[in-house]
């Protein structure tokens, strides 16, 4: 169902694919509430997500993960194919890691659980848009402690190409700190942190954030189970 648009002024453009319409309904309202934010189109199944991105190239999909017809980790790789310029936010009920990588691995650039609060969503929404890695503070704070968990020597051994303060810095980019908060943490300026993560980037050999955090966790647990 293809909504009508607005061009009074610079939106974010979102696309909503849920097959509940009660619960897309209230995350409608959540977003029509933004005067930034315009809803472009509602997607019911995998497949009419993938035919409205393809065809509406909104800023921002908001994505079940379970949908009728294509699943959201499968929509959202085939959406991310075709236009890698638009942000992918998965939604769910489920938060294990599984799911969490799998989204990510798929290209998403953040994962939101279900019952995340109005201003979660408004945050995550205006992330994507800038191409930051969002997620849930659930699942945030599992990410911290598991890269918390990692000793530096494992992580000197997996990213030898990285600087000691881009590994600070991938370090807080996986917990899920945007490049104003990197740069407070390490007492740098915001403009220095923008380069350390586009070194980042490219030394990984990545496209986006969200990515050089799936390689730092496969990496990283590669090297544990070496070690053991």
């Amino acid at each position: 169902m293809e909504l009508p648009s607005s061009t009074d002024l610079e939106r974010i453009r979102i696309l909503l694919a849920d097959d509940h319409p009660v619960y897309r309904d209230g995350l409608t309202s959540i977003l029509r509430s933004v005067p930034e934010f315009e809803v472009v189109g509602e997607a019911e199944t995998g497949l009419e997500a993938v035919a409205l991105a393809e065809r509406l190239q909104p800023d921002v999909v908001l994505m079940d993960v379970h949908m009728p017809e294509m699943n959201g980790i499968d929509s959202a790789r085939a959406i991310t194919r075709a236009s890698p310029h638009i942000g992918i936010l998965m939604l769910s009920m489920l938060d294990d890691d599984a799911s969490v990588f799998s989204a990510m691995r798929a290209g998403a650039r953040g994962y939101l659980l279900k019952g995340s609060r109005r201003r979660e969503i408004i945050r995550a929404v205006f992330a994507a848009a800038d191409g930051e890695a969002i997620f849930s503070p659930v699942i945030a704070k599992r990410m911290i402690y598991y890269f918390d968990s990692q000793s530096r020597s494992a992580a000197e051994e997996a990213f030898p190409e990285l600087t000691e303060r881009e590994r600070e810095a991938l370090d807080l980019i996986a917990q899920g700190l945007n490049n104003a908060d990197i740069a407070a943490k390490l007492g740098l300026r915001t403009k220095t942190v923008r380069n350390h993560v586009s070194n980042i980037l490219n030394k990984l050999q990545v496209s986006d954030r969200a990515h050089a955090i799936v390689l730092a966790r496969e990496k990283l647990k590669l090297d544990e189970g070496r070690v053991k």
